[in-house]
């Protein structure tokens, strides 16, 4: 039987996708996002060990709740966790919820279970965090070609995507930077839109916990005019963008 780790749920989750639902934070994350606010999440073997069927079993109790949404696994990094991810988004078509991957896109290996996962998959949020590959080092410790490259997957497949862009003074608040990501993804039809995300410190108490510091406390969220210039970069060319 597949288990799989999750750090929590979220039973009425609106954020995390259409309509009102069920949110599973799977456990482990291999980038290091200097604003992250699940910072309890990174560990690979932390978190709790359940089933598919335990989880199916409190998502049905929701069920009449989430017809107008559905289910997400997120993190953390879901796609960490390909093969228990598969198998609940199945149970979850099985009983006609629908499913919402959200991901970094940072896939390793091309496994036969990443095609499955996203055969059983209505909608992906791919969270493309910076196009220059630098700076995205520099904000998550890692490089950003496993995320470009599964966008580029993503779009082979004509996948429903959704693109989250979070923006942070200093590392993607610039129009720059907004473009570039604007120019990669205007070919992709697969991309329904844009979900800019202004940057926030929520998640500053779990470094703090961890014994931590926060290098991003002297950032302030940024201003509407700032998101508005931004937003204006995507539908110029096309592309629907919110925040």
């Amino acid at each position: 039987m597949t288990t799989g780790r999750i750090h929590s749920i979220e039973s009425f989750g609106t954020v995390d996708g259409p309509g009102i639902r069920y949110v599973a934070f799977m456990q482990g994350c291999l980038m290091k996002c200097q604003y992250c606010h699940n910072r309890d999440t990174w560990d690979l073997d932390g978190g709790k060990e359940v089933t598919v069927d335990e989880l199916m079993s409190q998502i049905i109790s929701y069920k009449p709740f989430l017809q107008s949404g559905g289910v997400t696994a997120t993190g953390g990094e879901a796609i960490l966790q390909a093969e228990f991810v598969n198998e609940l988004f199945k149970a979850c078509k099985a009983n006609d919820l629908h499913t919402c991957l959200d991901t970094n896109g940072f896939v390793r290996k091309y496994t036969p279970v990443i095609d499955e996962l996203l055969d059983n998959t209505d909608l992906v949020l791919l969270d493309i965090k910076q196009m220059d590959d630098a700076k995205h080092i520099d904000l998550t410790k890692v490089s950003n070609q496993r995320t470009l490259q599964f966008a580029k997957h993503l779009a082979k497949r004509n996948q429903k995507t959704w693109v989250r862009y979070v923006v942070v003074d200093g590392f993607t608040e610039d129009i720059d930077s907004a473009k570039a990501l604007a120019d990669f993804i205007q070919p992709m039809e697969n991309v329904e839109k844009v979900e800019l995300l202004p940057y926030h410190q929520l998640g500053t108490h779990k470094w703090e916990a961890f014994g931590e510091s926060y290098s991003l406390t002297d950032i302030k969220p940024p201003s509407k005019e700032t998101m508005e210039a931004i937003k204006a970069v995507f539908t110029e060319r096309g592309i629907k963008a919110d925040y």
